[in-house]
């Protein structure tokens, strides 16, 4: 796999922002979406961002049990800000089939109906099951199948890709 270093790829979100003239509401998924948000808001120096975590509307759940509820006690969805008539930019780390993104939307709709939703992610993997595309993408990235691809912060808050094999 030939791909550009995740801090480059948030160099890329970061910039595309900062170039904005509209205003606009930050709301990263749980987990590494959320981590974007939170240092985008912070270079960006604006006020809050909000925290969407899925766990109750993936139409996995049954099948992720404990994961799932431990997902959602450990970052909830916070949404500091009125989502009705809000735009809002959605943040993920990967986009692969696109049901985190579905589950994200219909999290979002129960506190609000906004003006506008937004995708943006560091890595497009292409394989779209829904028609889910990113507004915004670092960078469309392959890997085989059987891999997935982890961000992982480091205790500095830089992001790097871990390239992980998919559990059976």
């Amino acid at each position: 796999m030939n791909m550009t270093n995740a801090e480059d790829l948030y160099a890329k979100l970061l910039n595309n922002l900062r170039d904005r003239k509209d205003t606009f509401e930050l709301a990263g998924l749980a987990m590494g979406g959320a981590w974007i948000a939170e240092r985008l808001a912070r270079d960006l120096s604006l006020p809050h961002y909000g925290v969407i975590n899925v766990a109750f509307h993936r139409d996995d759940y049954a099948e992720k049990g404990m994961t799932a509820l431990r997902t959602a006690s450990t970052m909830p969805t916070n949404l500091p800000f009125e989502v009705a008539g809000a735009n809002i930019v959605l943040l993920d780390d990967v986009l692969l089939t696109g049901r985190t993104v579905r589950a994200a939307l219909n999290e979002l709709f129960d506190f609000g109906r906004p003006a506008s939703v937004e995708l943006m992610v560091l890595a497009d993997r292409g394989k779209h099951e829904l028609p889910v595309m990113a507004d915004f993408v670092g960078e469309e990235v392959s890997i085989p199948d059987h891999q997935i691809l982890v961000l992982d912060k480091n205790t500095s808050g830089q992001f790097s890709f871990q390239i992980e094999e998919r559990a059976s």
